[in-house]
């Protein structure tokens, strides 16, 4: 009896647990299946360590994109970044390969991030992120990858996914037109900014609390690099003044406080790497391409990892942030 076509299996942590004890010769105490996200997170357990496997979909990411996300988390850590990086197998091989149900999969085996997520963060623990956050891009401004990775330009944040969203707003004109004017304004904005000059490399484009970890002696190590691409590097220093603008929004915080933490946080990048003024006026517009790119991918790939959240009441809500931020930051 043949198998009817599967869109997304999630592998057995049983038996994912027992491949792992035998690819790393390792004994486990637990291997216990986390979330469904971009990836599958598996939370494994041994007698001394503490691991995190992470399971791609062909569809997201390619074989190839994934040896090259490899291959930069190995630059940062052996240049000395504080990363979650993926460890080898008895065979030296860091991507393990699963016959799947609907595709071949990839996983790779993490370093565990010691510590926790912290969104309220301190004066100490900001000085820590800006020189930390500089550190990793002292590396990937001169980091070369063997295969290639997604490019950051206002085509692949602000063109293409407000095309492939076009169906997703088809109840919605008004806020349709509302991201192509935008768009348009932030696109013309952008060519007044000297970005010749901007330094560029391999940003995480996703440096929120939530992927970095503080211990308790205040040491950070920053993980999820799974949407590492090509781009201007103050686009890290753009997602997280994102953290910002979210925690005034919600009210956890009034825009002198964040206005405060964010400049403790530029300054203490400032002393391990230079940052313009220049650089810092295009995160408004950078930001909007933020926005509209994960908003995209999120259209494209809903129905994979979450199809609770997503429909007009999230679009209109997504636009309406979209809305505030222009409102807030940019000038046209």
């Amino acid at each position: 009896m043949s198998h009817f076509p599967v869109q997304y299996s999630t592998l057995s942590a049983i038996a994912l647990k027992k491949h792992l004890e035998d690819a790393y010769n390792l004994k486990l105490i637990s291997c216990k299946y986390l979330l469904r996200g971009v990836s599958d997170t598996y939370i494994i357990e041994a007698t001394d360590a503490k691991y995190v496997f992470k399971v791609y979909r062909e569809q997201h990411r390619s074989y190839e994109e994934i040896l090259s996300e490899v291959e930069l988390l190995d630059i940062l850590k052996n240049g000395g970044a504080s990363v979650a990086y993926a460890i080898a197998d008895t065979r030296n091989n860091q991507v393990q390969k699963f016959n799947a149900p609907e595709s071949t999969r990839y996983g790779i085996l993490l370093s565990y991030a010691e510590g926790r997520p912290v969104l309220d963060l301190d004066d100490e623990q900001l000085k820590t992120v800006g020189r930390q956050m500089a550190a990793v891009h002292n590396i990937t401004a001169v980091a070369q990858l063997k295969y290639p990775r997604r490019v950051y330009n206002t085509d692949t944040t602000l063109l293409l996914p407000i095309k492939t969203i076009a169906p997703a707003f088809i109840n919605l004109p008004g806020e349709y037109s509302y991201l192509q004017e935008t768009a348009a304004k932030v696109i013309q904005k952008l060519h007044t900014f000297n970005t010749a000059e901007f330094s560029y490399g391999y940003c995480q484009y996703d440096f929120l609390p939530k992927n970095f970890h503080f211990s308790d002696s205040g040491t950070i190590t920053f993980f999820d690099f799974d949407f590492a691409g090509q781009g201007y590097l103050v686009n890290d220093l753009m997602s997280f003044f994102v953290h910002f603008f979210m925690h005034v929004a919600t009210g956890k915080l009034t825009d002198s406080e964040a206005d405060r933490m964010y400049n403790i946080f530029v300054s203490a990048y400032r002393e391990v790497r230079p940052v313009t003024d220049e650089e810092i006026a295009t995160i408004p517009y950078l930001g909007v391409g933020f926005w509209v790119f994960y908003l995209g991918f999120q259209y494209e790939n809903f129905d994979d990892w979450s199809n609770l959240f997503f429909g007009e009441r999230y679009l209109k809500d997504r636009a309406g942030h979209i809305k505030a931020w222009v409102d807030k930051y940019c000038e046209f």
